[in-house]
């Protein structure tokens, strides 16, 4: 095997994140108050897609907690929908995400979250699994639900570890 590459986190932002899907956060003023004025919304904050024969299915994810420094074996991505990431703590998790080279991940980058932000894969991205740091590692996830694959996975060789 050969040895592994050491990559290190960014901070997650939008414009960092863009060429990968959207930064789910709050931002600037509210589009709208609701609810008594009470409540701002911040309207239509990630671009969903789900494919001709898909719809959008809200889906709860319980995963282990990971830590760094920590090792890139695999990743993954939905060719026919987007999946959205949005952890259900106000705990930060890592984020994964490579540019396509020729059907296969490029070079990985990675990202932490800030507490409050959710992520949003385009279609067809490269991503790692869902890497939350801390307990309880429960998030909500808004993905494809259809009747045809939609996940092709890639192991990689070498091997990346993400270090702080």
């Amino acid at each position: 095997m050969t040895q592994a590459i050491e990559i290190s986190t960014k901070p997650l932002t939008a414009e960092g994140f863009a060429p990968f899907g959207d930064v789910l956060e709050i931002d600037g003023e509210p589009d709208k108050i609701i609810n008594q004025g009470k409540c701002g919304r911040y309207h239509d904050r990630i671009a969903l897609a789900f494919g001709d024969d898909g719809r959008a299915g809200v889906s709860l994810f319980k995963s282990e907690v990971r830590s760094l420094p920590h090792t890139i074996d695999m990743m993954e991505r939905h060719p026919d929908g987007t999946q959205a990431f949005i952890p259900m703590s106000m705990n930060p998790f890592l984020v994964i995400v490579a540019e396509d080279d020729g059907d296969k991940p490029g070079m990985p980058v990675a990202f932490v979250s800030s507490p409050g932000q959710g992520i949003n894969f385009h279609r067809n991205v490269w991503h790692g699994v869902l890497t939350p740091l801390h307990e309880p590692g429960l998030f909500t996830v808004v993905d494809r639900i259809g009747n045809t694959p939609n996940l092709e996975e890639f192991w990689l060789e070498p091997q990346y570890v993400v270090t702080k």
